[in-house]
């Protein structure tokens, strides 16, 4: 009878161990998302496919996030939104938050997409060695060029038109644009400013350094999860456009499926690091002191910006 007693007793405590250690294996699932708001840096597209992934497939969730994806508007900007406290994150490019923050705006990096720069200049005529945004001010500035700067927004047609006769491009966007619409382009009339000199990181994720400093694990656990989707969207392409272009319907975005996929292939090309050639999803201290010392040396700053103010140390 002891012998019984004793095996309803063990069986007992094997039931409830086995019970307690399924609740602790679920309850990370069970315990409510923190709600992070993060606005990109335009409409919907695969510049951002490394997000939409990380929340499609649950990567948020599983770092204990309610990750909510918004887009800005010509009249509501990320920076705007962060400002305003509609959002707790917002992507701009390194040389934009450089300048916030030589302004007084406490910005802080918790997240990096790009490791080279995009930026293209795309002309009517050759180019000759001739320097002609941010790095085209700088440009002018550095190599003492004449231009007469017209400035407009998202759209190729000024320069299809004739009416400029040359345009500031992104290598994913812009510059696949003007090929689509038929726009005749040789090397010899491409400046691509990663391959002369001007090589500098662009966008990354920014938090107001208030929130970094009060939200550091939600910080953390944001910029894990999303390099989870980055890495992911590299590793299967084909299923991640699918995931874009159900945003890009989503959010009635003006593309096409041949265009994502080509700006898809260049952002992650761009994502690779020519040192090491890997994707590093970090902010690199020489491109920030690059980046602030052209600047100021141009005169769109008062004062350096160092990569431990932008990366919160």
């Amino acid at each position: 009878m002891w012998k019984q007693k004793t095996k309803r007793i063990v069986r007992r405590f094997n039931y409830t161990l086995t019970v307690l250690t399924l609740f602790l294996w679920l309850a990370p699932g069970l315990a409510k998302a923190e709600q992070f708001i993060f606005t990109t840096a335009w409409t919907a597209q695969a510049q951002f496919a490394g997000y939409y992934i990380a929340k499609e497939k649950g990567f948020y969730k599983q770092a204990g996030l309610d990750v909510v994806i918004q887009h800005p508007s010509l009249t509501s900007s990320a920076f705007h939104r962060l400002q305003t406290a509609q959002t707790n994150a917002i992507m701009m490019s390194m040389m934009s938050a450089i300048d916030f923050i030589s302004q007084g705006i406490p910005l802080v990096n918790i997240f990096q997409d790009s490791m080279n720069s995009s930026n293209i200049l795309v002309t009517r005529w050759e180019i000759f060695n001739s320097d002609p945004s941010y790095m085209a001010m700088i440009m002018n500035h550095r190599e003492k060029m004449n231009f007469e700067w017209v400035r407009f927004t998202s759209n190729i047609n000024l320069f299809l038109s004739g009416a400029v006769d040359a345009m500031m491009a992104l290598s994913y966007n812009e510059y696949y644009q003007l090929q689509q619409a038929g726009f005749k382009m040789t090397e010899e009339s491409i400046y691509r400013f990663s391959e002369n000199g001007y090589n500098i990181q662009e966008n990354g994720v920014y938090v107001m350094r208030d929130y970094y400093l009060s939200h550091r694990d939600e910080c953390r656990r944001f910029a894990e999860a999303t390099r989870k989707g980055w890495e992911w969207a590299a590793a299967h392409p084909e299923e991640a456009m699918e995931i874009v272009m159900k945003y890009v319907h989503r959010y009635n975005s003006p593309t096409n499926a041949v265009m994502q996929k080509l700006m898809f292939k260049e952002t992650l090309r761009l994502q690779i690091d020519r040192d090491s050639k890997r994707r590093e999803f970090r902010v690199r201290p020489d491109m920030v002191e690059k980046a602030s010392r052209m600047m100021l040396e141009s005169g769109m700053i008062k004062r350096s910006v160092t990569y431990k103010e932008l990366t919160g140390q």
